[in-house]
């Protein structure tokens, strides 16, 4: 997603104590005169409350990354002024046939946005192999430290939404899991990215320098980023990283989350001619549309195999296409 404007027991064991009493065969006591009920302070003296837990105190950001805060809110006020960042799902205004669709998953699912050169990742179309992947996905959220509290609660629950809509749409097993996570999820403030260098190495080891780059050097017309892995020139991901700016206002930081994860997937470019679609750098619309749900439903086909070439896969395509759209979305 780029700027087109310009720029996650006491109590219990009393109370079985008591019980195993009261099942005890346990003699009558003698009968004796009745004496003064015993008076015990311990009982009388109130028991003072455990202190509240302190709120987490989060760092102070620095004028860099307060200086972006204010520039995004400004992009998003200006793209939804414009009507842009919709969040519809398309509607009367954006049908679109199933030559359409075909077309438009060929050009984003076969097809490279950028490519690599000696000094680093430009974009540039180039046609390339169907990629996507071939085992289930453990996605795992990692907040920056200054990302505040209240924040980190919203992403969370709209991560875990998504997840679990993106698992839906496609048939592939997801979840969010911190157990060997394949897919990490960073949502980081810029004093939180310029420092995650040796993190990222560690969440990707060998990572390739360009890579590495991409993510340590992100422009400010670059909203968010997603780079996915595989071994050995495999056409099946392996291992996926998404940046998510945390200077982002609300939409514009869920808009990164359904792009991002969503490219992630193997929807890797993007088309001008792509509408009602996420995968359009005009930025119309902020949120996966029915439109992108059916490309997703396209990618995971069966018939397709892992590595297709364009040539290949188009024809499928078509017949894919015109299925779903005679039947409906799934």
């Amino acid at each position: 997603m780029t700027d087109t404007t310009g720029g996650i027991l006491r109590a219990a064991i009393g109370a079985l104590a008591l019980l195993s009493l009261a099942a005890c065969d346990v003699p009558p006591p003698p009968v004796t005169a009745p004496t003064s009920p015993e008076i015990r302070p311990d009982i009388l003296t109130p028991v003072a409350p455990p202190p509240a837990p302190r709120p987490i105190q989060t760092p102070e950001r620095s004028e860099e990354s307060r200086a972006l805060s204010i520039h995004y809110q400004r992009v998003q006020n200006d793209l939804k002024t414009r009507g842009l960042l919709r969040t519809d799902g398309g509607g009367p205004d954006t049908t679109f046939t199933d030559t359409v669709l075909a077309r438009n998953f060929v050009r984003i699912a076969l097809f490279d946005e950028f490519v690599a050169t000696p000094t680093g990742l430009q974009a540039q179309t180039t046609v390339s192999r169907l990629r996507r992947w071939e085992k289930p996905i453990r996605f795992a959220i990692d907040f920056g430290e200054t990302i505040p509290e209240d924040q980190r609660i919203e992403d969370q629950e709209n991560v875990e939404k998504y997840v679990s809509r993106l698992s839906r749409v496609s048939g592939l097993s997801m979840s969010l899991s911190d157990n060997n996570p394949n897919f990490h999820v960073l949502i980081l403030n810029e004093d939180d990215r310029l420092d995650y260098g040796e993190k990222l190495n560690a969440l990707v080891p060998g990572i390739d320098p360009l890579s590495a780059q991409a993510f340590m050097n992100v422009p400010r017309d670059t909203f968010c980023l997603v780079l996915a892995f595989s071994r050995d020139g495999s056409p099946s991901y392996d291992q996926a990283v998404a940046l998510i700016r945390g200077e982002h206002p609300d939409l514009m930081r869920l808009s990164c989350i359904h792009e991002e994860l969503a490219q992630g997937l193997g929807l890797a470019n993007d088309s001008p001619h792509a509408r009602p679609s996420i995968f359009n750098d005009d930025e119309e619309f902020g949120l996966l549309t029915t439109h992108d749900e059916l490309l997703l439903e396209m990618l995971y086909d069966d018939r397709f195999v892992t590595g297709m070439e364009a040539e290949e896969a188009t024809p499928i395509a078509r017949r894919i296409a015109t299925e779903l759209l005679d039947s409906g979305p799934s």
